[in-house]
């Protein structure tokens, strides 16, 4: 064959392979399209299906009588209910009552298309599985205001397609049983809104102390942006997110045409006044505890709107009767010494060391007033109550409480510390330079061990706060948080283990399925036995001779006072072998308190009131440790100086107990000595035989697991 007719045959054989090769293109494209249109078709008969499903579906009988009566409740641990979460609203109001700006900020907000849809809205959902499945997760809900009614009043909170199947399902039922507007009302007396309040009128008199329709359009459209996330847009919890969603759900008002742009406009600039003292309709007899408590749930995976309305038995740490007690000595301890005004305020918190349950927690003397928790938000500075952290980096470097120390000035660089008033004893004991709270001897003390010493040891026993690399932490001037600074005491009182503070004990369904119980507490060993057992046998001086005798329970106890040279700031922290309770008082507003309010007095006080309750379980008893000898010392008066005296009397002064003069010759010396004390004799002031007889020891380790004892 000539060879042009080869060239022409195989030009034909590649158009013909360019032609199958365009059929199979357009084959695979026809079965693609036919395929999707296949799903697409699945898809609407499925949704057809539903509808058809749903709209079968029978009246709900009773329901226009429907009171729910499933409720979450938060119990002490010895049994008494401490708050009760309700899901029918205490403030009913009918929708007449009701301002049409809400009505439309709700519909607008939650859904536009309520008037029109069957109580589910099939285009909604279409809509929203679309971009779920494009994003890869759910971005995009697509709840009628019926079915947002049948979950509160029927279900729970559960992201599961089961739920969504029910919830639809009784959406349905719903809207064949009552009418559009009554469906509205309901939902309008049940939604949850935040910060304790069920229903809208509730959340007016919460918010604004006013009766709904009383309040203003910017009012109404901030009540409306609540349902979607309660605690998260709350005006008291965050403020600027409180803003945002009201201004978006205002746009959406002006989108939908329910306002004018000049209302949008100036709406949208309003400031909110929010009420001052806001009235709670849940009993709640530790309102900050549960504040926590609830942060903690939500940490183990629960919902807000799942706690509130799943009927959940939440079983915590907490002592009632110590509870009870740390609010009423905040309120009449700090009325007592004239602190008066929302500004001046306290905070205790108290736990077990041995297993880290809270037993006491007060975040501030007015939750009605400030939710601010001062327990866990607060950061101030302790002053002296810090001291203990720089003397157990000496005693972890072999210092002994009866080494000698100077108790005169000294300058550091350029920081000259002074003694609180001025007043110096020459030589003295490492144990009684703690005792009167020198601070000359924690800034020489300070000063031999190293920053970084100091600040590691506060670190390992749990203070979490940023330290500054700096000699003046030795004085408390670093803030620290009372919940990390009272669980770092804890290791001075259980033979030195950190033991992490709990709340929760067990959380079980309405129908007594247990869902969580809390595991084993985390546990540490961060501080020797012998440095706890010696801190212990300085700070109980503190307590019996020292500034903290007002904390004085007569059962063995010990502790630390701390006040800032300013006086904006007092701490009591103390301890017994089973509970640590921390005390802050001092200014929101960072005010100068009395001079009188000292770590020694109101705090002291406040501990004492606390503690006599929380420690009753367990009696007399004493730390089950290896015994600390204190050198008998007593403190030669002639050797006692006033430098460049003022007209101020110290804590110390205040506080110092009744000493002779020293008849023995002590052999002092100008530096510490670093001698290993021996942990074999007897403290001073030994009790009598009589009084041993009463006290019995608790058990170490201790907070630790068996297989570590």
């Amino acid at each position: 064959m000539p060879k042009k007719y080869k060239k022409r045959s195989t030009a034909k054989e590649i158009a013909k392979r360019n032609i199958n090769k365009k059929k199979k293109e357009n084959g695979f494209i026809t079965n693609l399209k036919f395929l999707f249109i296949l799903i697409a078709a699945f898809i609407l008969a499925g949704f057809a299906s539903l509808q058809l499903y749903l709209s079968s579906q029978p009246p709900i009988a009773n329901l226009e009588q429907f009171k729910p009566n499933i409720v979450t409740k938060f119990y002490s641990e010895d049994g008494e209910i401490i708050k009760t979460f309700t899901a029918y609203t205490f403030s009913k109001i009918e929708l007449k009552d009701v301002p049409e700006e809400l009505k439309e900020a709700i519909i607008a907000t939650e859904d536009k298309n309520f008037y029109r849809h069957g109580g589910y809205d099939i285009f909604g959902l279409v809509r929203s599985s679309i971009q779920n499945i494009i994003a890869g997760k759910v971005v995009q809900g697509a709840s009628t205001i019926t079915q947002q009614l049948a979950r509160i009043l029927f279900l729970s909170n559960e992201r599961t397609f089961t739920r969504k199947i029910k919830e639809l399902v009784i959406a349905a039922r719903i809207e064949k049983t009552i009418t559009k507007d009554q469906i509205l009302e309901m939902y309008l007396n049940n939604v949850y809104l935040g910060s304790g309040a069920y229903g809208v009128e509730g959340a007016a008199k919460i918010y604004f102390n006013k009766h709904i329709k009383d309040c203003t359009l910017p009012e109404l459209a901030l009540i409306a942006g609540l349902p979607q996330a309660p605690s998260v847009y709350s005006p008291f919890n965050n403020m600027d997110l409180a803003v945002k969603r009201r201004n978006q759900v205002l746009t959406r008002m002006y989108k939908m045409r329910y306002i004018t742009k000049d209302e949008y406009e100036e709406a949208k600039e309003a400031k909110v006044v929010l009420n001052s003292m806001p009235q709670f309709y849940t009993t709640n007899k530790a309102p900050y505890f549960c504040d926590y408590i609830m942060n903690e749930l939500e940490k183990l995976g629960f919902e807000e709107t799942e706690i509130i309305h799943g009927g959940y038995k939440i079983i915590t740490t907490l002592d009632s009767k110590a509870q009870t007690a740390a609010n009423e000595a905040v309120i009449k301890d700090l009325k007592n010494w004239g602190l008066a005004g929302d500004a001046k305020q306290a905070a205790v918190f108290s736990f077990n060391p041995l297993n880290g349950k809270i037993i006491a927690y007060v975040g501030g003397k007015d939750y009605t007033k400030s939710q601010y928790d001062r327990v866990t938000q607060a950061v101030r500075p302790p002053g002296s109550a810090f001291k203990p952290f720089v003397y157990a980096a000496a005693l972890e470097k072999g210092i002994s409480p009866n080494d000698f120390i100077d108790d005169m000035p000294i300058t550091i660089g350029g920081w000259s510390p002074r003694n609180y008033g001025n007043k110096y004893r020459g030589k003295i004991p490492v144990y009684s330079a703690l005792m009167v709270s020198s601070n000359v001897c924690a800034a020489r003390i300070i000063r031999e061990v190293g920053v970084r010493s100091v600040i590691q040891i506060a670190r390992v026993l749990g203070i979490e706060t940023p330290l500054e690399y700096d000699y003046t932490i030795a004085l408390g001037s670093n803030g620290v948080k009372l919940f990390e600074f009272t669980r770092a005491y804890g290791a001075f009182a259980n033979g030195g283990y950190v033991v992490q503070p709990y709340g929760i004990e067990r959380v079980e369904t309405s129908r007594g399925k247990v869902v969580y119980e809390a595991p084993k507490t985390k546990v540490s060993h961060q501080l020797s036995l012998r440095t706890a057992a010696e801190m212990t046998a300085m700070l109980k001086t503190v307590i019996t001779n020292g500034t903290g005798r007002a904390a004085n329970l007569g059962i063995p106890a010990a502790g630390k006072t701390g006040t800032t040279d300013d006086n904006k700031d007092a701490y009591f922290v103390g301890y017994t072998p089973n509970i640590v309770t921390g005390v802050w008082v001092g200014s929101d507003d960072n005010s100068v308190m009395n001079k009188s309010i000292q770590g020694g007095t109101v705090p002291a006080i406040i501990w004492k009131d606390v503690m006599k309750v929380a420690t009753q379980p367990y009696g007399k008893l004493d730390f089950n440790y290896p015994e600390v000898k204190l050198e008998p010392f007593k403190l030669n008066t002639n050797n006692i100086k006033i430098i460049d005296q003022q007209e101020q009397q110290s804590e110390e002064q205040a506080e110092q107990p009744k000493q002779t003069e020293q008849t023995e010759q002590i052999n002092p010396q100008d530096v510490l000595k670093n001698v290993k004390s021996s942990i074999t004799t007897t403290q001073p002031n030994k009790p009598q035989p009589a009084q041993q007889q009463q006290t019995k020891t608790a058990p170490i380790p201790m907070a630790v697991p068996e297989s570590l004892q």
